[in-house]
């Protein structure tokens, strides 16, 4: 079942000037379940066929677009815009990480706040003056060395970081493949077959030996998160080896 975000920051792209990246970046929204995209004076057609090819199955996006002639009208029915830079162009402003930025909004949207995100043209970012309408700064720090990212690679990162706070999987986790997780009971009869049939090997007839390596075997197997059919495998390339 799709997530739903009900409230949610709007996309703001600010004089972008390839049709290709405002559909890339229609479809990063879409990853991360976005769908309120802003278009400020756009260089070329956001419907034309390189974006609605770019954006990968999220025309619905950039057909349901607004389009606006300047920023302060594309902004001006939010309450909470954050702007997203390399360079802070001397600006006395509260700046944000990716991650950070998206826990801000998440708790401006819950107190009803409408917010918002802007991103500058593909070439020069934002001007001093598009960042002065910003309550604060999204800043992405990556290698000094080479720090630019293309327009949708900036809207996939913060969008996903926003993405993160609204859903509730849980990475990482451990996909079992249909196969219980073996219980400890079973992983200790499983190497006390091992031991028995391990018990002429020449290192468990050394005394001094045996105790720490009969330790050593059963944490291979305590700690390796064995489902009941790996072990039901085990058994049997065992059992099979001992009778060959």
């Amino acid at each position: 079942m799709p997530l739903m975000i009900n409230n949610q920051p709007c996309i703001i792209l600010v004089e972008p000037q390839l049709a290709e990246n405002v559909g890339m970046s229609a479809r990063a929204m879409k990853n991360c379940a976005l769908t309120e995209m802003r278009l400020v004076n756009p260089r070329e057609d956001h419907l034309s066929a390189k974006a609605i090819s770019a954006s990968s199955n999220a025309q619905e996006i950039l057909e349901n677009a607004r389009v606006f002639n300047n920023l302060p009208e594309a902004v001006a029915d939010l309450q909470y815009v954050l702007a997203t830079t390399a360079r802070h162009r001397d600006q006395t402003k509260k700046v944000y990480n990716a991650d950070a930025a998206a826990v801000s909004l998440c708790e401006k949207i819950k107190n009803g706040e409408k917010c918002g995100i802007i991103y500058g043209p593909e070439r020069t970012g934002l001007r001093n003056e598009d960042i002065g309408l910003s309550d604060a700064i999204i800043n992405i720090p990556l290698n000094p060395q080479h720090c630019s990212l293309n327009l949708s690679q900036a809207v996939l990162l913060t969008c996903y970081e926003f993405y993160k706070t609204q859903t509730s999987a849980s990475i990482p986790f451990f996909e079992t493949n249909h196969s219980s997780v073996a219980s400890k009971e079973k992983i200790l009869l499983f190497c006390q077959h091992l031991e028995k049939l391990s018990q002429d090997f020449i290192i468990f007839r050394d005394k001094q030996k045996r105790e720490k390596s009969l330790l050593n075997l059963r944490n291979i197997f305590t700690r390796a998160e064995l489902t009941e059919q790996e072990l039901n495998t085990l058994y049997g390339i065992i059992n099979y080896i001992a009778k060959s």
